[in-house]
């Protein structure tokens, strides 16, 4: 029977103990070695497994193991102990004959498992003995950076950045898991936890998506909006179409927004004409919100034109600004010297 070392890696994001059924045949049936005491280790020993803790270099202390068994398992550490597995590796590479190395995986991380480590480091950051900043700030306090994370990330879609957009959404779930920590600090009757936000979400998403989840049929993407549409109306009960749109966004987006939702159901208010306005702010904002009117029935959005057309003139301004480059300065003529004669 050939001798065998298996290096057995788990997930730390999972409960400890759960491992498949073929990992789960491996510890009970041969001796196993670890670097250190974890909940994952009670949890082997609790399901009649026998562990040794391995106090310096586990190398040879494999090795010998193997040497009695036939077979021994290292149950690696959170980290994959792969310092431990290039040194083994060398070694019987060297010497074949001591023995064969597996690597076993009993656990890996689902999709998303590192929002759990997100979780759990803004946890400690604002946990006493962590970060003073984040556990001195509020709701109300962190609002400016949720905006500014925000628009960073509009900026990175803008210049198809996706390096870009990808570390941008990070800094926009750092505001969503800071806002979700800081709710755990809010009296009783108040408080809620990240779960409570994704459980939302997650709910949200199948309530209306029922041609994905209950077997609605899909029809057209018209015909799955306007589905959408309904069941968020009947969800929220809302007392005019309005009801949700951001009154803090841009004024030149709040516009479009209010525009496209009377539009889409079917409410006909012409906007105010400029000439009708008492002073010069309301004919200014009437003559606005005319051209975004404008620029919704052709199909153009107001926001994006405008951005467009300020980045160009801005583009011009540092055209503008910047010195020409200056001529080197005219050789002066070497003097001729006097005739001796």
């Amino acid at each position: 029977m050939t001798a065998r070392i298996v290096l057995l890696v788990t997930s730390p994001r999972l409960p400890a103990g759960l491992l498949t059924s073929a990992a789960w045949d491996v510890v009970r049936q041969n001796p196993v070695l670890t670097g250190a005491e974890s909940e994952l280790v009670t949890a082997v020993r609790q399901a009649g497994a026998e562990v040794t803790v391995v106090d310096g270099p586990a190398t040879q202390p494999l090795l010998d193991a193997v040497a009695t068994h036939g077979t021994v398992v290292w149950l690696a550490g959170p980290a994959g102990d792969e310092a431990l597995a290039r040194e083994l590796g060398l070694r019987l590479a060297r010497q074949p004959g001591l023995a064969e190395m597996e690597l076993m995986y009993g656990s890996w991380d689902p999709p998303g498992a590192r929002l759990l480590d997100a979780v759990a480091v803004m946890d400690r950051l604002a946990s006493p003995g962590g970060d003073p900043w984040k556990r001195a700030q509020t709701h109300r306090s962190l609002a400016g950076y949720l905006l500014e994370e925000s628009y960073e990330a509009y900026d990175a879609i803008s210049a198809d950045d996706t390096d870009a957009l990808r570390e941008e959404l990070g800094d926009v779930l750092l505001q969503v898991v800071l806002h979700a920590r800081l709710a755990e600090e809010l009296p009783e009757d108040e408080r809620w936890t990240i779960d409570d936000v994704a459980g939302g979400l997650v709910d949200k998403m199948i309530r209306r998506n029922p041609h994905v989840f209950a077997g609605a049929e899909a029809g057209t993407l018209e015909d799955i909006t306007e589905n959408w549409e309904r069941i968020k109306r009947a969800e929220k009960a809302r007392d005019s179409v309005l009801d949700g749109v951001a009154l803090s966004q841009p004024a030149l987006a709040l516009a479009a927004q209010i525009l496209k939702r009377a539009a889409r159901r079917g409410i006909e208010v012409p906007p105010p004409l400029a000439a009708t306005q008492v002073d010069a702010e309301a004919r200014l904002g009437a003559s606005l919100l005319a051209t975004v009117a404008a620029a919704r029935e052709a199909g153009i959005d107001p926001e994006a034109a405008l951005r467009r057309a300020t980045l160009a003139y801005a583009e011009a301004i540092r055209t503008a600004e910047t010195p020409p480059a200056e001529s080197p300065p005219a050789e002066t003529p070497t003097p001729e010297p006097p005739d001796p004669r």
